[in-house]
């Protein structure tokens, strides 16, 4: 929820006059906070028929005054206005209906009540009322609701007054006097006529607020389906129509409201464009998104697809947008923009903050992946305004300079905060924490955040807090998009005999063609050769980038051999390899000029390359832009490649034990692994999830043969992968200098990871390690993974490695991969504990018999859970399922289970696991939340 005015603000902001009603509601706050005595009762004059006139008198007064309330004034004064102008009418149409309804009394009859009514003074019961009538918030229209759903909130609100009216006059001596009929009716009557007369007064007042006001005007747009449009260009006519373009800043504010205009540059800011084809322009490609909306609460799943499904497609999202900037909700809690990698979060980012250039807004967008990460929100701002002012300016500075223009924080990349080491999982409250730290110091200001939804089960979600989630295209929008290109390109292709591709083409790629960044790709590497207009059959995600940067590659350097494009992919991969082992999206010339020659020449000198400038020859391409470093056009271009390294070693690997053939020596030498070792011993490939994605693609195109071949490799490297190799190459290679446990950990989970995705069918723990004791190596491996790789390795491992424990015929087992867990989890916990099979059984069971209830009081069933879980740290599905069960069953004593959820929720490691698990076994996320806060 948020914070909207009552009847007693408006009055306020709006600075009412009229000093009887003033002083009414005025007591009445009195009387609420100290009692009837200390706010001086005595004083009160005012009676309900009078309050009554006053306060239509004065809704009639605001609705014609509008106009001349909202002018000279600045955004947020003229939102505050607009809120508590609303508030006015509809506490308005209450007592203008209120007076017409047929009650069996009249207010006049209720003023002339006696001094003393059932024990408490008329006068005192009458400010209570007030108290219940003018004090309590109201809600008002906000973009993300169509105006029926603010019509059913504004009767909620009416069905109370109704409710405090019965209250009231239940109260005075006139119901004494009411026949019995009346008394049994006068409930139904208050809540059924003044209630519904109310309605349409309301109706009718918020009609005429929304001609005199755009911003009421907006949120009624929000319910209907506009036409096509490019760029958010409905932004800027919206924001035109509320307030004319500012003319005459100072010069810090026109240099950034500048930097923040980019609808002139190409839709792709690469660091060099391909010579035979025509980006369009940000401002004509970009195609204004389809949006859900939903406010986010601590029940929310967000990082669910399947939840999403479940939520309201806004119709309109330029309106919404425009509507949430004008709104109170903007500057008191961040907007929340979630999406896919690709679906075009920054690219709103960045036409939003052009459209918002020329307006009463002052837009700043913060690059996430640019600045430190450990820093607070206004040091964030700060770093962005130096790198686009080359100079120091405070936030509070720049704020005055902009002499009242809203600021619009566009902070863009919160899943680089998250996944890239420095874990800013309360992130977005720090933000909403800015928010109230401004707007108490009179600078308020609006955020809007992106980030990756699969973050989003990984962030604290403040109270308040709106998201949106960007939409794949509709089929009319591919079309949209393909004529843009088609306006872009058809000349240029012609020269080459070539045409644009057409959308029934694009189309036939399914799900590829209504991803924004994948139709772009698409269309490029038609470009090339129509290869897809030739081709039958829609290309899988991981082989259209191959063949896009290998079409590219090949273009750019005239048409060179296989092996030679292989030698350029390499290069590239080694950037995306840097960047993972680094934490960072972004990497300076420095790190390349050192890792890149480690990597190709594998730590032996090459005469015939000194000199070579690296950091230049690989981030000239296409496929890099400039921020502060170097970074991918796409973080997913960096996932692809750094899945295409890895296959490629994997290759190597295959490669060398086939030559070795059946020679004498092959059998007793090792398996010739120093480039596999070097590509995936950094960081856990899981860290980030889309490279997963595109190994098992990349496997599905490998024989059968060659992937039983490369499980068989990869699993004798598995069993030695822990001991000691006294020699290895590419030892140059060291983008961050990690232990050897810390190395030995990545390297043996990325090993598991290729194993089960090169498997066709599910594996077996006691196929990879050696019995009888291959539960107690898992056991070690499952330590070391999650004690060296840290939160993100960790958490992505468990999230990318599914696995299920068996027992056939008495004997246990692990088995990886399958359908029947989602990931890795609670297995690990169970079968890392160390516990022999038969130890671990008999505590399932115990557990199991605790929170059923087995002939133990409650008090001591939690204390032998305590105990498990303080001093043998056990961690298993049984032990949250008991708590669960605990915490549910009937006659449960909740404070004496709360010190168990205390020990659980220790561990700030697995603390977000725990906290699922709990949820999940029936223990309320509320409680959880508060035992945090408690302890936090």
């Amino acid at each position: 929820m948020i914070e909207t005015p009552s009847y007693a603000d408006a009055l306020r902001i709006l600075g009412c006059k009229d000093g009887r009603l003033v002083k009414v509601v005025g007591f009445s706050a009195a009387a609420k906070r100290t009692g009837w005595a200390l706010a001086g009762g005595g004083q009160l004059v005012m009676g309900l028929r009078d309050m009554r006139e006053g306060i239509v008198r004065y809704g009639e007064d605001v609705i014609r005054r509008l106009p001349e309330l909202k002018s000279g004034v600045d955004r947020f004064t003229r939102t505050q206005r607009l809120a508590a102008a609303h508030a006015v009418i509809v506490v308005s149409a209450y007592f203008e209906a209120l007076g017409e309804a047929k009650l069996p009394f009249t207010l006049d009859r209720l003023d002339r009540g006696d001094t003393i009514s059932h024990g408490v003074p008329t006068r005192e019961r009458f400010a209570r009322l007030v108290a219940g009538l003018l004090l309590d918030r109201l809600p008002t229209p906000e973009p993300h609701l169509p105006y029926a759903e603010t019509r059913q909130a504004v009767e909620r609100a009416f069905l109370r007054m109704s409710e405090a009216m019965a209250g009231y006059v239940g109260g005075l001596a006139v119901w004494d006097e009411l026949p019995v009929d009346d008394q049994i009716l006068l409930p139904r009557m208050l809540a059924e006529g003044p209630p519904a007369h109310a309605l349409r007064i309301y109706d009718e007042d918020y009609r005429s607020l929304a001609l005199d006001s755009h911003e009421f005007g907006v949120r009624s747009l929000v319910t209907e389906q506009p036409a096509p449009a490019t760029a958010l260009s409905r932004v800027a006519w919206l924001l035109a129509e509320l307030a004319p373009p500012r003319v005459g800043d100072r010069p810090v504010i026109h240099r950034v409201r500048m930097a923040a205009n980019a609808l002139d540059q190409p839709l792709l800011l690469a660091g060099k464009h391909p010579e035979d084809v025509s980006l369009p322009l940000l401002g004509e490609g970009y195609l204004s998104p389809r949006c859900r909306v939903a406010e986010l609460t601590r029940e929310s799943t967000p990082a669910l697809r399947a939840w999403w499904d479940d939520q309201r497609l806004l119709p309109d999202t330029e309106a919404f947008l425009v509507g949430h900037l004008t709104s109170l909700r903007a500057t008191q809690a961040p907007l929340l923009v979630l999406g896919e990698p690709g679906a075009g979060k920054t690219k709103l980012a960045e036409v939003l903050a052009a459209r918002l250039a020329r307006s009463e807004f002052l837009p700043i967008r913060v690059e996430l992946q640019s600045v430190t990460a450990r820093a607070s929100v206004t040091e964030h701002i700060e770093q962005a305004v130096r790198a686009v002012l080359g100079e120091e300016v405070t936030y509070a500075d720049l704020v005055t300079a902009g002499d009242g223009a809203m600021p619009v924080i566009l902070l863009d990349g919160l899943d680089e905060l998250v996944q890239g080491g420095a874990n800013r999982y309360d992130y977005l409250e720090r933000v909403q924490e800015f928010q109230t730290g401004e707007g108490e110091q009179g600078r308020p200001a609006v955020v809007i955040v992106t980030s990756r939804t699969v973050v989003a089960d990984r962030i604290r979600l403040p109270r308040g807090l709106l998201a949106l989630q960007l939409q794949p295209f509709a089929d009319e929008q591919v079309r949209q998009w393909l004529d843009i290109w088609d306006q872009a390109n058809r000349a240029l292709l012609a020269r080459r005999d070539l045409k644009p591709l057409p959308a029934d083409t694009a189309l036939g790629h399914g799900e590829m063609a209504r991803h924004p960044l994948l139709l772009l790709l698409l269309a490029l590497y038609d470009a090339g050769s129509n290869a897809l207009q030739r081709d039958h059959g829609p290309l899988g995600r991981a082989r259209l980038y191959e063949v896009l940067l290998r079409d590219y590659t090949e273009r750019e350097t005239g048409g060179v051999q296989r092996v030679a494009i292989d030698q350029e992919l390499v290069l590239l991969g080694t950037v995306a390899l840097s960047m993972l082992a680094r934490g960072r999206q972004v990497i300076t010339d420095a790190d390349l000029d050192r890792d890149v020659p480690a990597l190709r020449h594998g730590g032996e000198d090459d005469p015939g390359e000194e000199g070579v400038d690296w950091a230049r020859r690989v981030t000239e391409r296409f496929f890099f832009v400039r921020r502060n470093g170097h970074a991918f056009l796409h973080a997913t271009f960096g996932d692809f490649l750094l899945a295409w390294l890895t296959m490629y070693a994997l290759r190597d690997l295959d490669r060398r034990r086939r030559l070795a053939g059946d020679e004498p020596l092959a059998i007793v030498q090792s398996v010739d692994d120093d480039l596999l070792y070097a590509v995936t011993s950094h960081s856990c490939l899981a860290e980030r999830g889309p490279t997963i994605g595109f190994i098992l693609e990349l496997l599905d195109e490998v024989p059968s043969a060659v992937r039983e071949r490369c499980v068989g490799l990869l699993t004798g490297l598995l069993r030695r992968s822990l001991h000691e190799r006294p020699r290895r190459h590419f030892t140059a290679f060291r983008p961050v200098r990690h232990t050897t446990t810390r190395r030995l950990a990545a390297y043996s989970a990325n090993l598991t990871l290729l194993i089960v995705a090169a498997s066709e069918q599910p594996v077996a723990v006691s196929s990879l390690l050696p019995e009888p004791d291959h539960l107690e190596r898992w056991s070690a491996f499952t330590h070391l993974w999650k004690g060296e790789l840290g939160l993100e390795g960790w958490t992505g491992l468990v999230t990318a490695l599914s696995a299920h424990r068996v027992v056939e015929g008495g004997r246990e087992d692990v088995v990886l991969g399958g359908a029947e867990t989602a990931g890795l989890g609670d297995v690990v916990v169970a079968v890392a504990t160390g516990h022999t099979p038969r130890h671990r059984r008999l505590l399932d069971l115990l557990l199991r018999a605790l929170g059923e209830g087995r002939n133990l009081p409650y008090r001591d069933r939690v204390g032998i859970l305590e105990e498990l879980a303080r001093t043998v740290a056990v961690r298993s599905p049984a032990l949250y399922r008991a708590v669960g069960a605990m915490w549910t069953e009937d006659g449960a004593d909740h404070e004496v289970l709360r010190p168990l959820l205390h020990v659980l929720l220790a561990d700030p490691v697995d603390r977000m696991a725990t906290w699922e698990q709990l949820v999940k076994a029936g223990v309320p996320e509320t409680v959880l939340w508060e035992l945090h806060q408690s302890t936090g």
